[in-house]
């Protein structure tokens, strides 16, 4: 199976980007999807995670009120929308299915660079 994030960018302080992972070759509709980031210098960390059927979300604390993961199953898609991005969002992003439902993240996408500016 494959995931192919898309839609970095280089964009202003305040501004908003749309990623998405398009999934392929599993059945990632069953699987729970995350986003994680890897600022430079920085260990990658958890952004979002939502459920197989988009019923469950969650945030980390850094971006809750900004960020909204979503999935579309028909289209084998997950997105993480960005509002109000701040210049410590500056990092490569990364998609992830977890297959087990129990937060080890087995699959992993080459990830999308996101550079805010101030």
């Amino acid at each position: 199976g494959q995931l192919a994030e898309a839609g970095g960018g280089l964009v202003q302080a305040g501004d908003s980007l749309r990623l998405s992972c398009v999934a392929s070759g599993r059945a990632f509709s069953s699987y729970a999807m995350g986003w994680f980031c890897q600022a430079p210098g920085k260990e990658r960390e958890f952004v979002a995670v939502i459920s197989w059927s988009g019923d469950f979300t969650r945030y980390a604390d850094s971006v809750k009120g900004r960020f909204t993961i979503s999935r579309d199953n028909a289209e084998n898609t997950v997105y993480l929308r960005m509002n109000s991005l701040k210049p410590e969002d500056t990092a490569v992003y990364y998609c992830a299915a977890d297959q087990g439902g129990d937060g080890s993240f087995e699959f992993w996408g080459q990830g999308t660079l996101v550079t805010v500016s101030p």
